[in-house]
């Protein structure tokens, strides 16, 4: 009896198939980040140059910015198994990459104002020294974004299940760590974006510098990072979207998931009388689905049905007889 209730049992781990992965890739474009800025303060410093010192200051925000990913990555791995988290902590990314969509949105404002208020008061540029800031910045960034790449290199595992009874027949199904639709990591998109966000500036204020360079166009400096803003604001906007989706617990954006659910489930005999879908974690939904029905099955059959959906990490089944 024990032996059979032992394998019934199971886990509700719900983290990304490349969570490992990614958490390393975070850490390291933070040390990348980080040895940049300080090296640009120091040499900004040493030089007398304000435009380093700027620059450098301005990457510590986007350093900032990533380590909430990092340490959102960390304590989801540290608690996965944290009882206290009923459906695990597959969703703190999300959690995580809201925040960094806000700090975004901050440093999109930000920069529109400061560019605003150079537009009114324009200074004297050192044009040969602050493009020489930005390629290097740039370089910076586009080696962080080709380190944080969603390549999507997902791992494949099996799927198992148990039964119970709440009230009715019940019924829990437990896909593996195979990830399909739904499987973007909203945290990693969010330290994608804000390396994005500084390259984006990085390459437009060089446009800007070698074309007032040449042809005196100042102005075109701050014009630059208004567009520059507007820009990560749209970003910033999209996060916000998808990440808050999956807090509030809406429907996966998922080829129509509830539909599946729906076609497979439903016959003469059976109706689905409630359905409820949610995203989990990355790769990982549940559902509650509702059957009433004139020809009551065994719990394993309608989990039987359910398993030809992939991601679908766990399913409560609740039968209704009729009649």
């Amino acid at each position: 009896m024990a032996n059979g209730i032992d394998s019934l049992k199971h886990e509700h781990v719900f983290l990304g198939a490349d969570h490992e992965r990614n958490e390393r890739k975070v850490w390291l474009v933070i040390a990348l980040t980080a040895s940049m800025m300080v090296a640009e303060i120091v040499a900004g410093s040493i030089f007398g140059s304000m435009a380093l010192t700027a620059d450098g200051w301005h990457m510590s925000t986007h350093a900032g910015a990533m380590l909430i990913s990092a340490l959102a990555y960390m304590y989801a791995r540290r608690n996965a198994r944290n009882p206290r988290y009923t459906f695990g902590t597959g969703k703190l990314g999300d959690l995580a990459g809201f925040a960094s969509a806000v700090v975004l949105a901050l440093v999109a404002l930000f920069i529109a104002w400061e560019s605003f208020v150079r537009l009114a008061n324009p200074v004297a540029i050192d044009f040969d020294q602050a493009i020489l800031v930005a390629v290097v910045g740039l370089a910076v960034n586009l080696l962080s974004a080709w380190l944080l790449r969603d390549d999507h290199d997902h791992h494949h595992g099996g799927h198992h299940g148990h039964h119970g009874h709440h009230g009715h027949h019940g019924s829990h199904a437990h896909a593996g760590d195979r990830a399909h639709g739904g499987t973007e990591d909203n945290n990693l998109r969010a330290a994608y974006l804000h390396v994005l966000a500084d390259a984006l500036t990085s390459v437009l204020a060089i446009a800007a510098l070698i074309l007032g360079r040449l042809y005196g166009w100042n102005a075109l400096d701050p014009i630059m990072g208004i567009v520059g803003g507007i820009v990560i604001a749209r970003w910033s906007f999209g996060l916000v979207r998808a990440t808050s989706c999956v807090l509030l617990d809406a429907q996966p954006d998922d080829g129509d998931l509830a539909g599946r659910i729906r076609k497979l489930m439903e016959t003469p005999d059976d109706t689905v009388m409630d359905l409820h879908v949610w995203q989990l974690g990355p790769g990982h939904n549940a559902a509650i689905v509702s059957v009433a029905t004139t020809a009551p099955k065994a719990p394993s059959s309608y989990k039987e049905k359910l398993s030809a959906i992939p991601g679908l990490s766990h399913v409560t089944v609740e039968v209704t007889a009729l009649g």
